[in-house]
């Protein structure tokens, strides 16, 4: 009797803590919320085949556990090669992004053809109307003030409370991001730049700093730094705060009610070219999350229907989306590092995430076809965060086990590119 009073007293002070875990979790993302100025969110929800047997742990209590690896993979598709290949210019201005022109063909019906071509993949029409979110040469700008600009402030409003707000001199604003540990600020920035590797200009620009008190870029806050109890010189990510946007909720394809997005024509040309210029952005999200194993955003979600049966019917974490629908990717912490550590809990979420999807952008698959045939993720990855990243020894990098995790995923999502290509081909 005494066992198994011990037992239920262990299993009610468990649900009380994932209870607490996220609550917390949910205050976090509303001031987050709050500070970009949201309007209020839509309704939604997400994709059938829920695992069965759902963990009762929260993903914020999951960052220390240790992950399995799973190797795998066969077969070809045509690649392209990438070593010469750099995303186009574009204006990072929200406010005024775009021309008019091509706004007005975003908002109205479909009228330039097939939103698909060669079976699984977006047509060029569409691609060539989603101008760069963040553009290489915006980036590139932007870090490169970032790195130098002084901070005059420092406050909530990044997510947990050892995340801080930075305002620099010249009144713009970065998200500091401390990290419960060293492996979150190593695993978004190592994020960032596999972003760049593949194309995908969705996250806002990210820099490394060392916090020290004495020197000119931090001078002004000392008194915060001592008061955050940040470790001096420790090495934290500076990402690009943007204003004006609002939250995003899983479109229809995606949610419970429907089969996943597949590239059928009946589907899909009922839909504005607003609407399927979104779902472009969600096929790379998806691909992207399944990459880095990030858990933190649609599998986080997945994950909780467990306790909140209505969790799908608001925002998906740690995505936004900008005035005229471009979405944006932030915070992506739980990426690779801590997404690759805690694979064994997660992967049959990212498994039922990714299946979901077979339609994708052909400059993306294109990349992912090119890492796969060369197979030296990791080389070029390690390269280009050197080349950009002055304090990238400083930080790390990837380790021996976790760079052939990333090729192994690339490969699946090949694989994955293949099983598609196979089923719908034909259409």
């Amino acid at each position: 009797m005494r066992a198994v009073s011990a037992n239920l007293f262990a299993l009610l002070f468990l649900c009380a803590l994932a209870s607490v875990f996220y609550v917390w979790s949910a205050l976090e993302n509303r001031l987050e919320r709050h500070k970009r100025g949201f309007s209020a969110p839509g309704a939604g929800s997400f994709h059938q085949g829920l695992p069965a047997d759902l963990s009762a742990k929260t993903f914020r209590a999951l960052l220390t556990v240790p992950a399995a690896q799973r190797p795998h993979l066969g077969d070809r598709l045509e690649a392209r090669n990438l070593t010469d290949q750099t995303a186009s210019a574009g204006n990072r201005d929200y406010h005024v992004n775009g021309d008019n022109k091509r706004s007005a063909l975003r908002e109205g019906p479909v009228k330039l053809g097939s939103p698909v071509e060669d079976g699984i993949f977006w047509s060029e029409w569409l691609e060539d109307l989603l101008p760069v979110g963040f553009s290489e040469e915006y980036a590139l700008s932007w870090r490169e003030r970032a790195r130098t600009y002084r901070i005059v402030k420092l406050e909530p409003g990044c997510g947990r409370i050892s995340n801080q707000l930075a305002t620099f001199a010249d009144g713009t604003k970065a998200c500091v991001r401390y990290g419960i540990n060293a492996d979150q600020v190593q695993g978004e920035t190592l994020t960032y730049y596999l972003a760049s590797l593949l194309g995908i200009t969705n996250l806002p620009p990210l820099v490394l700093s060392q916090v020290n008190s004495d020197s000119e870029q931090w001078a002004a806050v000392r008194t915060r730094i001592g008061g955050l109890l940040w470790s001096d010189r420790a090495v934290v990510s500076l990402t690009e705060w943007v204003s004006n946007l609002t939250g995003v909720v899983t479109p229809a394809p995606l949610r419970q009610e429907s089969s996943g997005l597949h590239p059928v024509l009946g589907e899909l040309q009922n839909k504005t070219t607003a609407e399927l210029l979104e779902l472009m952005q969600w096929s790379d999200l998806i691909i992207f999350d399944y990459l880095t194993a990030n858990f933190d955003r649609l599998v986080s979600n997945l994950f909780s229907l467990q306790w909140d049966s209505r969790v799908m019917e608001r925002d998906t974490n740690n995505l936004l989306k900008t005035p005229r629908g471009d979405l944006v990717f932030i915070d992506n912490e739980a990426g690779l590092v801590h997404g690759f550590r805690v694979l064994n809990m997660w992967e049959k979420y990212h498994s039922t995430v990714l299946s979901s999807v077979c339609v994708f952008r052909k400059r993306t698959m294109q990349r992912v076809a090119e890492l796969h045939r060369r197979r030296d993720a990791r080389k070029r990855l390690r390269e280009l965060y050197r080349d950009s990243e002055p304090l990238s020894q400083e930080l790390g990098f990837l380790s021996d086990e976790h760079a052939g995790v990333l090729q192994d995923r690339i490969d699946r999502i090949y694989k994955h590119i293949l099983h598609c290509k196979a089923k719908y081909s034909q259409l």
